[in-house]
């Protein structure tokens, strides 16, 4: 399992990188609320595939938690990212898909510190 949370992150963080390249160059003719807003959802998509990356070295020697943590941070990033990445390039808002996204990130946090706490595998 935790060959899927190394791979995760390096698509997760290919992808941030890639819509930073598009922010950058592509994306100029956006209203800078808009672009602050895609912005934003780059840096969370960066910051989280770094965590995802870190369940997959973690979880190889602790399981249990990390992968669960590891769970958290794919679901939230993906559904978080899609929100903003809706709201900002297309004005589409996701009512509750932000803010789903959002706790489970947090959760992936918290699971992840749990992991690192907890003393059996």
């Amino acid at each position: 399992m935790y060959r899927l949370w190394i791979g995760l992150a390096g698509l997760f963080g290919a992808a941030a990188v890639g819509m930073a390249a598009a922010a950058a160059h592509a994306l100029a003719g956006l209203s800078p609320m808009a672009l602050h807003v895609v912005e934003s959802g780059i840096q969370m998509q960066g910051w989280h595939a770094l965590a995802l990356l870190g369940c997959g070295i973690w979880s190889r020697a602790r399981g249990g938690l990390a992968h669960w943590a590891g769970a958290a941070f794919a679901l939230g990033t993906l559904l978080f990212c899609a929100a903003v990445y809706s709201f900002g390039l297309a004005g589409v808002s996701l009512a509750a898909v932000a803010p789903t996204g959002g706790i489970l990130l947090m959760l992936g946090w918290l699971l992840l510190a749990a992991s690192a706490i907890r003393r059996d595998r």
